[in-house]
């Protein structure tokens, strides 16, 4: 009888949490996805038709335009927002700050989770405690050492700062991945002969693949999204504008309609979701292959 019990409870539980999980799921996809359709269909809007019915839910064929996006991207000299000239100093700045940031940390997250020296389990406590400092705190300081270096109103001079923020945790979220790869596929690779640099390079990079994907993503998303040091930088020097500078100056505006404010603020988001996907594909291949086939 109490055997009986304690399955049905077993039962009930992984049915109650099975059904709980999906509501759970839809309500995380509703709170996110309808503010993200309704910032679109509004940037598919005339200004008439939203000051008509600014709750509406729907787009009628008449009313739907592409011209707030032509403005957007359109370049400031023909009359539009420059945002095609910002998403290219973004990428150019998040691409940089990706390479170097890994370039650094790899190198560095291995030497963390597999050489020993004296303190390097406190290692990992040090990288992160770097996040203990407020970006307001070191914006000011930074300034003034990129100002008498000659990169204060420069792309590399912010993606030198980006990368001096993302390299501790990067290094932090890979070690914790490369502790998980067994030692004898290392010791494997230097019985055929490999040195320690060809064991991270033919062995532990292929197998770190995921890790290197996710850690790529978030230092791309930090950099594309970063605000406050791209103002202190680049606020003097329009042309050098990143996106998300440029869509808070257009939010400032106030001749700016805002079904152009939307078409900007889709335009900031739809890089980072794409760069999502395709990554979200080559990450559940990675975590799929496997690394120890013995």
């Amino acid at each position: 009888m109490t055997r009986k019990a304690a399955l049905t409870r077993a039962q009930f539980e992984e049915r109650f949490f099975g059904v709980l999980r999906w509501f759970v799921i839809a309500f995380l996809a509703l709170i996110t996805v309808i503010p993200f359709y309704y910032m679109v269909l509004l940037s598919l809007k005339p200004i008439d038709a939203l000051l008509l019915d600014p709750g509406s839910l729907w787009i009628s064929a008449k009313d739907f335009t592409f011209s707030t996006y032509q403005d957007v991207l359109r370049s400031t000299d023909a009359g539009g927002q420059g945002f095609l000239k910002f998403l290219l100093n973004s990428a150019l700045v998040s691409l940089g700050t990706v390479v170097l940031t890994l370039v650094a940390a790899v190198p560095g997250s291995y030497a963390v989770s597999r050489l020993k020296f004296f303190g390097h389990r406190q290692v990992s406590a040090l990288f992160l405690a770097v996040y203990m400092f407020p970006a307001t705190l070191l914006a000011v300081p930074l300034f003034v050492i990129f100002a008498k270096v000659g990169l204060s109103s420069s792309l590399v001079g912010l993606a030198i700062v980006y990368v001096a923020q993302t390299v501790p945790v990067s290094i932090y979220m890979l070690k914790n991945y490369l502790v998980t790869i067994p030692a004898s596929i290392e010791e494997a690779a230097a019985l055929d002969g490999c040195s320690r640099l060809q064991t991270v390079r033919k062995v532990i990079l292929p197998l770190a693949l995921p890790s290197l994907m996710a850690t790529g993503l978030y230092v791309f998303m930090i950099a594309w999204n970063e605000f406050l040091f791209a103002l202190l930088f680049l606020a003097a020097d329009p042309d050098k504008w990143t996106v998300s500078l440029g869509l808070a100056q257009l939010s400032n505006g106030i001749e700016v309609p805002k079904t152009v404010l939307m078409a900007g603020s889709v335009v900031l988001t739809i890089p980072v979701v794409l760069l999502f996907f395709a990554a979200e594909r080559l990450l559940t291949e990675g975590l799929t292959s496997g690394a120890d086939k013995s």
